[in-house]
């Protein structure tokens, strides 16, 4: 397995705040099943209004807004973002598409939530951070399971102590789509690949969980037919021996399951990448299991946060910072260098 250095980026995390009544107007780029999801779940979101929809067919932006009561629908970001009702635009586009859209509508003077992988790699991700903080816009990575009642739990158990140190961790996710080689998450020019499709979201919870990225990484994958990573395995060192196991396929379907290891217990998440559910084991103790009961897929919990941040007036989120997004695209970057994945377009 390859080993390679990357540099700790120390970040600090909280969780959200309470919402304001003033009405947020929101857009959406993309009219794939992520932005259904998204729009879906934003009905249950007080304060919210679907007013726009973008997306390269205006025929489909049109399907998209009937379907979930959006005034407006465009055929290309550019209208998208003149739009003067939009007060911020959520991105569900294909990975590559990402970059581009996000320069539009912030050049558009919109704030804007990405879908993850944030960008197809860190050089990328700079262009556009920078941007929005010349031009002091708003921007956040839609890392959604991180603003999930039991994950919020979680960030708390470990400010508190709960578990004494965090030693080791494990995480992985993993689903079996089937061989469709013209599909996104297998074909190369869509950006495909388990790293930046599933892989991101162990990844950013090792991150969220150590605070940091990795000092050493060692990885292994398997390159399949399209010439993209069909699952991976990696293994993260961080200073004073802490260690964390990631995983994630997308032709293998795995326990999808985060197990956190302290000095003084566990805390276990089944399902973590849309649990509803998290266990605090002490030691000694009877173990704690919080629960939520939601009746949503949870997209509502980050566009909650975005509102959040843009009635109070921040430029970005401090539970989702862009330095830290910078820093787990860089560590991305690191992964897939040591398979010699490369995307020419973006790379």
């Amino acid at each position: 397995m390859a080993q390679t250095n990357v540099s700790c980026d120390e970040t600090e995390y909280t969780g959200g705040g309470q919402m304001a009544e003033r009405t947020i107007k929101w857009g959406i780029m993309g009219t794939g099943r992520i932005s259904e999801v998204f729009a879906t779940d934003l009905k249950k979101v007080e304060g919210a209004e679907l007013v726009a929809v973008g997306s390269r067919s205006k025929e489909r932006a049109e399907k998209f807004a009937a379907d979930h009561g959006a005034k407006r629908a465009y055929g290309s970001c550019e209208d998208l973002a003149a739009d003067p009702e939009v007060d911020i635009v959520y991105i569900g586009t294909v990975h590559p598409a990402h970059r581009d859209n996000m320069l539009t509508l912030i050049r558009g003077g919109k704030a804007v939530l990405c879908e993850k992988p944030f960008t197809m790699n860190a050089k990328q991700a700079e262009e556009v951070i920078r941007e929005a903080r010349e031009r002091g816009v708003f921007l956040m990575e839609a890392m959604w399971t991180r603003y999930l009642p039991p994950i919020v739990k979680v960030r708390e158990w470990l400010r508190e102590g709960k578990i004494g140190d965090v030693v080791m961790m494990t995480a992985d996710f993993g689903f079996d789509a089937g061989w469709n080689p013209e599909g996104r998450l297998l074909n190369k020019e869509l950006g495909g690949g388990a790293l930046l499709d599933a892989g991101i979201y162990p990844v950013s919870f090792a991150s969220m969980v150590f605070g940091c990225q990795p000092k050493r990484i060692a990885s292994a994958a398997r390159i399949g037919e399209t010439e993209v990573d069909e699952h991976f395995a990696a293994l993260f060192e961080y200073d004073g021996g802490r260690i964390a196991q990631v995983a994630a396929a997308v032709r293998l379907k795995t326990a999808t399951e985060a197990v956190l290891y302290g000095t003084k217990g566990q805390i276990r998440i089944p399902d973590f990448l849309w649990t509803n559910t998290a266990t605090l084991r002490v030691y000694g103790e009877e173990p704690v299991t919080f629960t939520d009961d939601r009746d949503t897929r949870g997209y509502n919990f980050e566009a909650m946060e975005a509102m959040r941040c843009l009635r109070e007036g921040r430029k970005e989120s401090d539970v989702m910072p862009l330095d830290e997004t910078l820093a787990i695209m860089r560590t991305l970057d690191a992964i897939r260098a040591q398979w010699n994945l490369v995307y020419p377009y973006a790379d």
